[in-house]
């Protein structure tokens, strides 16, 4: 074993994958709950879909549960989203559940790359590509090149369509507010758990042609109440957002 070869594995694995994914049915942007639930349900509607995180980690806020007690609630219309992803959970009354915001993380993660979602993380979208009126890609970094703010042009990706999954800064849907392409983004509102959790699945929908929203995202961009450690509402607008998309991919 020479370490030369560990290196040229890695290297051209990566760039293999890089490579493949430069054309694209669908990008996500932001690798938390909705993002990987739609990319979940894209890849296994026939999609060729890519996700890109900036972080080192995915999971977005599931990690710390609430306050850092790594538990979370999903509401009875979620749960068949869970028992496809083989999640656990223990009913608690009223229609809630209560699972391991451990197990919900890695088994999301595992389930989407399983499905055939390429996540590359430490990957920042710094733009969006906008051609006749229409989002048609994004345009990546790596993570540390814009913490490090250097100057180093970045790469294309080519997209028929673009969800932003980045959360409460709904960060994609940013670069066409500054652009004034879009009107405005009041952010979202304060806590409302029942009907911020209502209202992610209706804001759940295309925002610019060839953008969709999702989860916090979709929130932020309505003005919506956040909801806390309560995830069933980005589970519902992850599976929305692919169905929507895969329809309109399918011609339907």
């Amino acid at each position: 074993m020479r370490d030369v070869e560990i290196s040229r594995a890695i290297v051209e694995a990566y760039f293999n994958d890089l490579l493949e994914n430069l054309q694209l049915d669908v990008a996500i942007v932001g690798a938390g709950p909705s993002g990987m639930v739609a990319g979940y349900y894209l890849a296994k509607g026939g999609a060729k879909v890519a996700i890109f995180e900036k972080k080192l980690s995915v999971g977005g806020g599931i990690w710390g549960g609430a306050m850092g007690f790594n538990r979370v609630v999903v509401q009875g219309s979620a749960r068949e989203i869970l028992d496809e992803f083989g999640v656990d959970c223990k009913p608690v009354g009223s229609g809630l559940y209560v699972l391991d915001s451990i197990e919900l993380a890695s088994t999301l993660a595992s389930k989407t790359i399983k499905a055939g979602v390429k996540i590359f993380n430490m990957v920042e979208v710094e733009d969006l590509v906008v051609k006749d009126g229409r989002v048609s890609g994004v345009v990546i970094n790596w993570t540390p090149v814009k913490m490090v703010n250097l100057h180093v042009d970045p790469l294309t990706v080519e997209a028929k369509s673009v969800v932003d999954s980045t959360g409460h800064g709904a960060q994609i849907s940013q670069h066409l507010l500054k652009r004034g392409l879009l009107k405005t983004i009041p952010g979202e509102g304060p806590m409302w758990a029942e009907k911020g959790e209502e209202l992610t699945f209706e804001h759940t929908k295309e925002v610019f042609p060839g953008l969709y929203a999702t989860g916090m995202a979709a929130n932020a961009l309505a003005g919506a109440p956040r909801m806390g450690p309560i995830f069933g509402g980005m589970l519902l607008s992850g599976r929305k957002a692919a169905l929507e998309i895969l329809g309109k991919l399918r011609g339907e």
